[in-house]
């Protein structure tokens, strides 16, 4: 709502199978009768202090607002990943100043904050969605260059995709 209409749905389109794939990976895993029982084994193991739920919380605080800060940020631009917007802008204020993605940073750090807060054994569901939210990344960097060549190049070169780089090449 409120955001540029969509140039073309074929990278959305593109897409829906891989994310089919990964909704019932995860549905998958959650109705595996050995992974319940790691679960349950490691909750009743676990001496899960107070301090590691509030890490938690605070991570997952920080993980949503990250997200809605770099949502913000990208206004009307904002779509579906991997979805094209008519007369598009790249936006590279805020969050998006540091790291390309940072919205998906931001929900990698809310599942994680999750994980901490409540089972670190959760921490297992991070590997479909990061691996998805990295492939979504990298097909939308592909259409980014070809909209924006040079200035793409160079906000790749001075920003990192899910954290921001440390280290000046």
């Amino acid at each position: 709502m409120g955001a540029k209409r969509n140039a073309t749905g074929r990278l959305w389109r593109g897409g829906i199978g891989l994310r089919l794939i990964v909704i019932l990976l995860i549905a998958a895993m959650l109705r595996s009768p050995s992974l319940r029982e790691f679960l349950a084994k490691t909750q009743r193991s676990a001496s899960h202090s107070s301090t590691l739920g509030w890490a938690g919380v605070a991570v997952c605080v920080l993980g949503f607002g990250l997200a809605i800060s770099a949502r913000w940020h990208l206004g009307r631009n904002w779509g579906m990943p991997m979805s094209r917007k008519e007369q598009p802008e790249l936006v590279t204020s805020g969050p998006y100043a540091l790291i390309r993605h940072p919205i998906y940073t931001g929900l990698i750090l809310a599942m994680l904050g999750s994980a901490l807060g409540v089972n670190v054994s959760w921490t297992l569901m991070l590997v479909p969605v990061g691996a998805y939210f990295i492939y979504s990344a990298r097909r939308e960097e592909s259409a980014m260059l070809q909209l924006f060549p040079e200035q793409y190049a160079a906000y790749m070169a001075r920003t990192g995709m899910l954290a921001p780089r440390l280290f000046r090449r």
